[in-house]
């Protein structure tokens, strides 16, 4: 960006400042830094040693078994018409901080202007503690989506509230929420996903072998194994038989189906029940759980108990971070393994030379914007107005990199996203998928990086080009002690 003509010495100092640090930047970045990370590697939040993992669990949906995205239409599908047989929300991006980031709400199918956003909100883009808390990801009047399997029924949501606006129908929002919801739960409990998943697995199930490979390791290296999972055994069965082979129950040691998560990990009243090949239930006491057999429903309490499998020698891996992490890690001391499958796709992108430079010129000039505040004469306010809105224009372009509507799903331009929150504070390691496993040894240590918190800032890159690397005018802000 040139420096505009006829500008006073101090404005033609900021911008030989301005064209100083694009320079530095634009060396900073040489095209090899780009793809320095990799999609299919697993990060830790948390230091943990394979070594001392003896125990391996597994969810099973969207963790042993990946499923294709042309799975989620046929759920928005289904759902929709069982909708229009049988039976004025926003969805929005929020930050850790309870915030919502502007430019991302949206009333069905249509942005909500930001001046509404805040005013919907008593004048603030916070989202109050009472609204956003419950354990679990619901507060009374905000929904968290917080899985793979929620994009169809944001879908439909938004299409519904969209249908309903664009033709001036009048509608109740708790129960447009409902009927959705109910819906979705629909497509799930009366077995239409498994119908179609099981119709024709090539299309649906991706990742097979690498799910067999991963299982075969662990078990080859001496580690136990168990899964633990909400959907029935008939369609596990076809499932693992279509990635693992016939013997695939030998693989593990437990294999609890029907669990009914998360109420399996807080619920002590439901025992465990045997099922025979054919899916019926026995009536006999449970009093040990055996390698080859199934069961279903029971409680982490009476698992716990009947196979001593407690702390941290367990490693459990989940899609979910409240249905199947958050209890395990916050009240039995389990490690946890989030499996986020849009991760390998936001890896790409960070990878690209666009986001690269993007975001370093980003952090650059909001290092400049900091260190130049000071000067007050209306030439330079122009001058930083200027640099402040091109960093805005920054911000959304990076943000569309992503997904022109809401950007990433782990930050909100600078702040991490209230997922992102949640997926630090309820696992360990998070990755892609489950085949990640195959490239590192079974007694890795996974180790976190240091990542400079705000007392930390002179780490940052853009104290380091602006050569701020103590706060500045420290000497000028005395007085206010």
């Amino acid at each position: 960006v040139p420096a505009p003509a006829g500008g006073t010495e101090l404005s033609a100092h900021l911008w030989a400042r301005y064209q100083d640090m694009r320079r530095l930047v634009h060396d900073l970045l040489p095209p090899e830094v780009c793809s320095l990370l990799n999609p299919a590697a697993i990060y830790a939040n948390n230091e943990i040693s394979l070594r001392d993992v003896e125990v391996y669990g597994f969810d099973y949906d969207y963790t042993l078994a990946q499923y294709a995205d042309a799975l989620h239409p046929e759920i928005f599908s289904a759902a929709r018409d069982i909708l229009i047989e049988h039976y004025k929300s926003l969805l929005m991006k929020i930050d850790a901080f309870h915030y919502v980031q502007l430019g991302t709400a949206y009333r069905g199918l249509q942005p909500v202007p930001d001046e509404e956003v805040i005013d919907l909100y008593g004048g603030t883009q916070h989202i109050p503690l009472y609204q956003m808390s419950g354990f679990y990801g619901k507060g009374p009047s905000i929904k968290q989506f917080m899985d793979i399997f929620s994009l169809p029924e944001m879908a439909l949501l938004s299409c519904v509230v969209d249908h309903f606006l664009g033709h001036g129908l009048e509608f109740d929002q708790a129960h447009l929420y409902k009927d959705v919801t109910d819906a979705i739960r629909d497509v799930h409990v009366k077995g239409f996903m498994y119908q179609w998943i099981e119709r024709d697995m090539e299309k649906y199930i991706l990742r097979g072998d690498e799910t067999f490979a991963v299982l075969s390791r662990l078990v080859a290296h001496g580690k136990q194994l168990f899964l633990i999972t909400n959907s029935p055994f008939s369609f596990v069965d076809k499932g693992m038989r279509h990635m693992v082979g016939p013997d695939w129950r030998q693989l593990f040691d437990v294999v609890i189906v029907q669990a009914d998560k998360p109420s399996f990990f807080t619920d002590r009243r439901k025992p465990f029940r045997k099922l025979d090949e054919q899916g019926s239930l026995h009536w006999d006491r449970i009093t040990r759980l055996e390698k080859g057999k199934i069961y279903r429903q029971g409680n982490l309490y009476d698992f716990l108990r009947l196979t001593e499998w407690r702390g941290p020698r367990v490693l459990y891996f989940g899609d979910h971070l409240y249905s199947d992490l958050a209890d395990l890690m916050l009240r039995h001391g389990w490690r946890t393994g989030a499996i986020i499958p849009e991760l390998e796709r936001e890896i790409r992108i960070i990878n690209t030379e666009q986001y690269m430079h993007s975001l370093t010129w980003q952090q650059a000039l909001t290092g400049l914007l900091e260190r130049m505040q000071t000067y007050q004469d209306a030439e330079s306010q122009q001058v930083l107005a200027a640099w402040m809105k091109e960093r805005q224009e920054l911000r959304c372009i990076t943000k569309a990199l992503f997904n022109a509507q809401f950007g990433s799903i782990f930050r909100t331009f600078h702040n991490p996203t209230y997922f992102s929150r949640r997926l630090v504070r309820f696992s360990d390691l998070y990755m892609a998928s489950l085949s990640c496993l195959l490239n590192y040894r079974v007694d890795f240590t996974f180790y976190p990086r240091r990542t400079p918190l705000q007392h930390e800032a002179p780490l940052w890159m853009d104290q380091l080009c602006t050569g701020c690397m103590k706060t500045p005018f420290l000497g000028d802000m005395a007085h206010i002690r």
